[in-house]
């Protein structure tokens, strides 16, 4: 059951990531298992989609940075992005850091983005976050009038822990 869930899932992100004029909005993800965002977002940059994050993109959330070509995301005043290293849980269900994991979220972001998580402390099991200020020169705004202009789709989606909303320049903002 829960496969087939997933599959229609996948389907439906498959099937409404067509236009290059869709915009899918971040506002909430706290992320989740690496290959479900990998996926998702490689979707996101064949469609030729926009993505504005407008509130949290936590944990594999992140991968957008490194996925999707940086001209096409954008953050807007409330946008926070949240880093860490990547786990899994041992026998016992508590969470492990995970090297090869970590690593491999390493050689996803780009080179920016890997620079301001060293300047603050690496990935580690502590969250450090992306905002305000900091993200001038690492994310596009999404606050000038040409990029709100380019967002068109009304379409909605939401799929399990990846909660995304296809945006319009009506509802960019809230």
């Amino acid at each position: 059951m829960r496969i087939a869930s997933l599959a229609l899932c996948a389907a439906m992100l498959a099937s409404s990531a067509t236009s290059a004029s869709a915009t899918m909005l971040i506002a909430g993800d706290r992320g989740g298992q690496i290959g479900r965002y990998l996926q998702t977002f490689a979707q996101v940059r064949s469609s030729g989609e926009r993505v504005i994050v407008d509130g949290n993109c936590l944990s594999a959330c992140t991968l957008v940075l490194g996925l999707v070509p940086r001209s096409r995301v954008c953050a807007t005043a409330r946008a926070r992005f949240g880093f860490h290293a990547a786990w899994m849980p041992d026998s016992d269900g508590r969470p492990v850091t995970s090297p090869m994991g970590t690593q491999a979220l390493w050689n996803i972001y780009p080179a920016h983005v890997r620079r301001w998580i060293s300047r603050h402390g690496g990935l580690s099991r502590k969250m450090i976050y992306l905002e305000g200020r900091d993200l001038d020169g690492i994310v596009a705004s999404c606050d000038t009038p040409t990029r709100r202009a380019q967002t068109r789709s009304q379409d909605r989606l939401t799929t399990g822990s990846l909660r995304y909303e296809r945006a319009s320049a009506a509802n960019d903002r809230r």
